[in-house]
């Protein structure tokens, strides 16, 4: 049976409260680790980043990885529908497919959300509205050898995001947030001026030990974010 990243994470936090690895212990590297797990190292690797973002572990140029002294406390973030976001509001939803293409995956994008080379990505362009008013310019990549049904699929009245949790369920997942400058292109959808500043997402889910997509989200002026600690 194949070791998972989970059965990793796992492990690491039974050997954490055990006090096996107490805090500011170092832990082993990701090749004596991959050896002792009999997995790849790719799959330490991801198990060894997750419980650095959960605030559980910490890496240190040169210094390895060790578990922290005092674990930092996460925020907890909804993933809501677009559609629903909007509606909440009081607005009408109204979505746009700016383009459809399916393509090789290009390096970064590997690299990002560790598909191998060669393997077909889905890239969709969307913009959404809230009644007449831009709200988000939505980028995303769909990996189609985790969801090959939606090769077929036109995502002309339906967005991406919509489609995807009907069809796909999602086990983990990471948020990057950023504020960017809008490029010419994004600046003339979401109505702003050229390089002027917008709140930015950057999107990456999985299901198990496989990604199921990336998506960067550009979202109007005035947009805000609320959670919880």
């Amino acid at each position: 049976m194949r070791t998972s990243y989970h059965d990793i994470k796992a492990d690491v936090l039974d050997r954490i409260r055990k006090n096996i690895w107490p805090p500011g212990a170092n832990l082993p590297g990701e090749i004596e680790l991959a050896e002792e797990f009999g997995c790849a190292r790719a799959t330490v690797n991801r198990a060894m980043r997750e419980l650095v973002s959960e605030g559980i572990l910490e890496r240190k140029r040169k210094a390895g990885t060790r578990v922290k002294s005092s674990p930092s406390r996460k925020a907890k973030f909804s993933i809501p529908l677009i559609r629903e976001e909007i509606t909440n509001t009081g607005a009408t939803y109204r979505y746009v497919l700016v383009d459809r293409n399916i393509i090789a995956a290009p390096g970064w994008l590997r690299a990002q959300i560790e598909i191998p080379k060669g393997q077909k990505v889905l890239h969709l362009r969307c913009m959404h509205y809230a009644g007449n008013r831009p709200y988000q310019f939505e980028e995303r990549w769909i990996n189609l050898g985790a969801v090959p049904d939606a090769e077929g699929f036109d995502f002309k009245d339906m967005g991406p995001n919509d489609w995807l949790v009907r069809k796909v369920p999602f086990t983990n997942g990471e948020l990057v947030f950023s504020a960017t400058n809008a490029t010419l292109e994004i600046a003339d959808f979401l109505n702003i001026a050229e390089d002027d500043a917008i709140f930015t997402v950057e999107r990456t889910t999985w299901l198990e030990d496989i990604s199921v997509t990336y998506a960067r989200l550009y979202f109007a002026r005035d947009y805000k974010m609320t959670t919880q600690l």
